[in-house]
Protein backbone atom coordinates (compact mmCIF):
# COMPACT_ATOMS: atom_id res chain seq x y z
CA UNK A 1 0.00 0.00 0.00
CA UNK A 2 1.50 3.44 -0.67
CA UNK A 3 1.65 6.47 1.61
CA UNK A 4 -1.52 8.01 -1.07
CA UNK A 5 -3.40 5.23 -0.21
CA UNK A 6 -2.79 5.38 3.45
CA UNK A 7 -3.70 8.86 4.05
CA UNK A 8 -6.86 8.35 2.15
CA UNK A 9 -7.43 4.97 4.34
CA UNK A 10 -7.15 6.98 7.20
CA UNK A 11 -9.03 10.08 6.04
CA UNK A 12 -12.17 8.37 4.94
CA UNK A 13 -11.63 6.54 8.50
CA UNK A 14 -11.87 9.63 10.31
CA UNK A 15 -14.99 10.83 8.12
CA UNK A 16 -17.01 7.90 9.20
CA UNK A 17 -15.62 7.96 12.75
CA UNK A 18 -14.99 3.74 11.98
CA UNK A 19 -11.44 4.23 13.97
CA UNK A 20 -13.50 5.59 17.22
CA UNK A 21 -16.61 3.73 17.49
CA UNK A 22 -15.87 2.14 20.55
CA UNK A 23 -17.23 5.94 21.56
CA UNK A 24 -19.83 6.01 19.86
CA UNK A 25 -22.31 2.77 20.73
CA UNK A 26 -22.95 2.07 17.52
CA UNK A 27 -22.22 -1.44 15.12
CA UNK A 28 -19.57 -1.36 12.72
CA UNK A 29 -21.99 -2.49 10.09
CA UNK A 30 -24.63 -0.24 10.34
CA UNK A 31 -21.91 2.80 10.45
CA UNK A 32 -20.43 1.05 7.44
CA UNK A 33 -23.29 0.74 5.00
CA UNK A 34 -24.60 4.34 6.62
CA UNK A 35 -27.37 3.17 7.91
CA UNK A 36 -27.24 6.10 11.06
CA UNK A 37 -27.20 9.82 11.29
CA UNK A 38 -23.53 9.98 13.36
CA UNK A 39 -23.12 12.27 16.27
CA UNK A 40 -19.94 13.76 15.63
CA UNK A 41 -18.80 12.09 11.71
CA UNK A 42 -18.70 14.62 8.86
CA UNK A 43 -20.56 11.75 6.87
CA UNK A 44 -23.79 9.70 7.00
CA UNK A 45 -22.76 8.24 3.99
CA UNK A 46 -20.93 4.87 5.09
CA UNK A 47 -18.03 3.16 4.12
CA UNK A 48 -19.06 1.54 0.82
CA UNK A 49 -20.57 4.85 -0.57
CA UNK A 50 -16.96 6.06 0.66
CA UNK A 51 -15.40 3.98 -1.57
CA UNK A 52 -17.31 4.52 -4.51
CA UNK A 53 -16.65 8.29 -4.39
CA UNK A 54 -13.12 7.66 -4.31
CA UNK A 55 -12.85 4.68 -6.88
CA UNK A 56 -14.51 7.44 -9.08
CA UNK A 57 -12.40 10.45 -8.31
CA UNK A 58 -9.56 8.14 -8.47
CA UNK A 59 -10.25 7.04 -11.97
CA UNK A 60 -10.85 10.29 -13.48
CA UNK A 61 -7.70 11.87 -12.57
CA UNK A 62 -6.00 8.38 -13.61
CA UNK A 63 -7.72 8.91 -16.71
CA UNK A 64 -7.73 12.37 -17.52
CA UNK A 65 -11.23 12.93 -17.69
CA UNK A 66 -11.46 16.68 -17.68
CA UNK A 67 -13.24 18.69 -15.17
CA UNK A 68 -14.42 19.76 -11.35
CA UNK A 69 -15.62 17.55 -8.82
CA UNK A 70 -19.40 18.47 -7.18
CA UNK A 71 -21.64 17.52 -4.77
CA UNK A 72 -25.41 18.83 -4.06
CA UNK A 73 -26.59 18.22 -0.93
CA UNK A 74 -23.38 18.41 1.37
CA UNK A 75 -24.70 17.76 5.35
CA UNK A 76 -21.05 18.59 7.07
CA UNK A 77 -19.49 17.95 3.94
CA UNK A 78 -17.51 14.59 4.63
CA UNK A 79 -17.71 13.60 1.20
CA UNK A 80 -16.11 16.86 -0.58
CA UNK A 81 -13.53 16.51 2.19
CA UNK A 82 -13.02 13.74 0.65
CA UNK A 83 -12.72 14.71 -2.30
CA UNK A 84 -10.43 17.79 -1.99
CA UNK A 85 -8.00 15.28 0.19
CA UNK A 86 -7.31 12.57 -2.60
CA UNK A 87 -7.20 15.41 -5.24
CA UNK A 88 -4.53 16.55 -2.68
CA UNK A 89 -2.97 13.21 -2.16
CA UNK A 90 -2.65 12.61 -6.25
CA UNK A 91 -1.38 16.42 -6.08
CA UNK A 92 -3.67 17.11 -8.46
CA UNK A 93 -2.62 20.81 -9.43
CA UNK A 94 -6.08 22.44 -11.12
CA UNK A 95 -9.72 20.94 -10.07
CA UNK A 96 -12.12 22.43 -7.97
CA UNK A 97 -14.49 21.00 -5.27
CA UNK A 98 -17.84 22.43 -5.46
CA UNK A 99 -19.92 22.32 -1.87
CA UNK A 100 -23.68 22.81 -3.04
CA UNK A 101 -26.08 23.02 -0.01
CA UNK A 102 -28.90 25.39 1.11
CA UNK A 103 -26.83 25.49 4.34
CA UNK A 104 -30.68 25.12 6.09
CA UNK A 105 -31.60 22.01 5.97
CA UNK A 106 -34.11 20.74 2.62
CA UNK A 107 -36.72 22.61 1.63
CA UNK A 108 -40.30 22.43 2.47
CA UNK A 109 -41.95 20.16 -0.55
CA UNK A 110 -43.27 22.15 -3.14
CA UNK A 111 -45.82 19.52 -3.92
CA UNK A 112 -48.01 21.90 -6.53
CA UNK A 113 -45.15 21.85 -8.97
CA UNK A 114 -43.87 18.61 -7.65
CA UNK A 115 -46.27 16.19 -6.40
CA UNK A 116 -43.52 13.38 -6.42
CA UNK A 117 -42.42 15.20 -3.02
CA UNK A 118 -45.52 14.85 -0.87
CA UNK A 119 -45.61 13.27 2.02
CA UNK A 120 -41.70 13.54 2.22
CA UNK A 121 -40.79 16.60 4.49
CA UNK A 122 -37.96 16.91 6.17
CA UNK A 123 -38.00 20.73 6.30
CA UNK A 124 -37.97 20.47 9.88
CA UNK A 125 -35.08 18.09 11.01
CA UNK A 126 -32.74 20.18 13.04
CA UNK A 127 -30.07 17.73 12.54
CA UNK A 128 -29.78 18.34 8.80
CA UNK A 129 -29.44 21.95 8.65
CA UNK A 130 -25.73 22.56 8.76
CA UNK A 131 -24.21 25.92 8.44
CA UNK A 132 -21.91 26.65 5.79
CA UNK A 133 -19.77 28.43 8.25
CA UNK A 134 -19.84 24.54 10.16
CA UNK A 135 -18.49 23.06 6.82
CA UNK A 136 -15.92 25.16 6.11
CA UNK A 137 -14.47 24.11 9.73
CA UNK A 138 -14.77 20.54 9.19
CA UNK A 139 -12.66 21.24 5.78
CA UNK A 140 -10.32 23.16 7.88
CA UNK A 141 -10.24 20.61 10.66
CA UNK A 142 -8.41 18.42 7.88
CA UNK A 143 -5.99 20.43 6.88
CA UNK A 144 -7.94 21.52 3.03
CA UNK A 145 -10.00 24.92 3.02
CA UNK A 146 -8.52 26.51 0.38
CA UNK A 147 -9.44 28.56 -2.49
CA UNK A 148 -9.81 25.41 -4.61
CA UNK A 149 -13.12 24.95 -2.43
CA UNK A 150 -15.94 26.62 -3.66
CA UNK A 151 -19.22 27.07 -1.83
CA UNK A 152 -22.50 27.56 -3.36
CA UNK A 153 -24.78 28.95 -1.00
CA UNK A 154 -28.62 28.65 -1.46
CA UNK A 155 -31.42 26.47 -3.10
CA UNK A 156 -29.97 24.45 -5.86
CA UNK A 157 -32.92 26.16 -8.46
CA UNK A 158 -30.82 29.47 -7.91
CA UNK A 159 -27.48 28.55 -7.26
CA UNK A 160 -26.31 25.92 -9.52
CA UNK A 161 -26.91 27.02 -12.69
CA UNK A 162 -25.19 30.36 -12.48
CA UNK A 163 -22.12 28.92 -11.09
CA UNK A 164 -19.06 29.37 -13.19
CA UNK A 165 -18.18 25.78 -13.51
CA UNK A 166 -16.75 24.89 -17.17
CA UNK A 167 -16.84 20.99 -16.78
CA UNK A 168 -17.29 18.13 -14.69
CA UNK A 169 -15.69 14.87 -14.22
CA UNK A 170 -17.81 13.75 -10.88
CA UNK A 171 -21.12 14.47 -10.38
CA UNK A 172 -22.36 13.53 -6.67
CA UNK A 173 -26.66 14.23 -6.06
CA UNK A 174 -27.52 13.93 -2.60
CA UNK A 175 -30.85 16.08 -2.56
CA UNK A 176 -33.19 13.44 -1.41
CA UNK A 177 -36.79 15.14 -2.79
CA UNK A 178 -37.70 15.39 -6.75
CA UNK A 179 -37.19 18.68 -6.86
CA UNK A 180 -33.76 19.15 -5.54
CA UNK A 181 -32.46 15.93 -7.85
CA UNK A 182 -34.09 17.38 -10.96
CA UNK A 183 -32.77 20.80 -10.14
CA UNK A 184 -29.69 19.36 -9.97
CA UNK A 185 -29.40 17.60 -13.10
CA UNK A 186 -30.75 20.14 -15.38
CA UNK A 187 -28.34 22.22 -14.12
CA UNK A 188 -25.29 20.11 -14.43
CA UNK A 189 -25.75 16.87 -16.13
CA UNK A 190 -24.61 18.59 -19.97
CA UNK A 191 -21.51 19.83 -18.16
CA UNK A 192 -20.18 15.98 -17.25
CA UNK A 193 -17.42 15.46 -19.41
CA UNK A 194 -17.33 11.95 -21.26
CA UNK A 195 -15.88 9.25 -19.22
CA UNK A 196 -17.38 11.49 -15.78
CA UNK A 197 -19.04 9.91 -12.92
CA UNK A 198 -22.65 10.70 -11.85
CA UNK A 199 -23.46 9.22 -8.35
CA UNK A 200 -27.03 9.33 -7.00
CA UNK A 201 -27.30 8.74 -3.00
CA UNK A 202 -30.77 8.37 -2.30
CA UNK A 203 -31.88 6.65 -5.58
CA UNK A 204 -32.86 3.20 -3.72
CA UNK A 205 -33.84 4.89 -0.28
CA UNK A 206 -35.86 7.75 -1.64
CA UNK A 207 -38.51 7.31 -4.33
CA UNK A 208 -39.32 10.80 -5.19
CA UNK A 209 -35.20 11.03 -6.08
CA UNK A 210 -35.77 7.87 -7.73
CA UNK A 211 -38.48 9.16 -9.92
CA UNK A 212 -36.34 11.84 -10.82
CA UNK A 213 -33.74 10.18 -12.11
CA UNK A 214 -35.67 8.23 -13.99
CA UNK A 215 -37.70 10.65 -15.64
CA UNK A 216 -34.74 12.81 -16.32
CA UNK A 217 -32.71 9.91 -18.17
CA UNK A 218 -36.48 9.23 -19.95
CA UNK A 219 -36.34 12.58 -20.98
CA UNK A 220 -32.46 12.72 -22.41
CA UNK A 221 -32.27 9.47 -23.51
CA UNK A 222 -29.33 8.54 -21.52
CA UNK A 223 -28.76 4.42 -21.52
CA UNK A 224 -25.70 4.22 -19.65
CA UNK A 225 -26.37 1.68 -17.64
CA UNK A 226 -26.78 2.30 -13.96
CA UNK A 227 -24.75 0.40 -11.12
CA UNK A 228 -25.81 -0.31 -7.07
CA UNK A 229 -23.37 0.68 -4.99
CA UNK A 230 -24.93 -0.10 -1.66
CA UNK A 231 -28.61 -0.39 -0.84
CA UNK A 232 -29.54 3.33 -1.69
CA UNK A 233 -26.40 4.58 -3.69
CA UNK A 234 -26.36 3.85 -7.55
CA UNK A 235 -24.00 5.45 -10.29
CA UNK A 236 -23.34 5.77 -13.96
CA UNK A 237 -20.17 6.63 -15.99
CA UNK A 238 -21.28 9.24 -18.76
CA UNK A 239 -21.00 7.70 -22.37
Amino acid sequence: MTARDRYVDLLMGCLTRELFLDHENVAPDIRAEGRDWPATAETMVGRRRLDNVRHAVEIVLAEGVPGDLIETGVWRGGVTILMRGILDAWEDPDRRVWVADSFQGLPTPNVEDYPEDEGHDLSGVTALKVSADQVRANFDRYGLLDDRVCFLEGWFADTLAPAPIDAIAVLRLDGDLYESTVDALVALYHKVSPGGFVIVDDYGAWEPCRKAVQDFRAEHRITDEIHEVDWTGVYWRKS
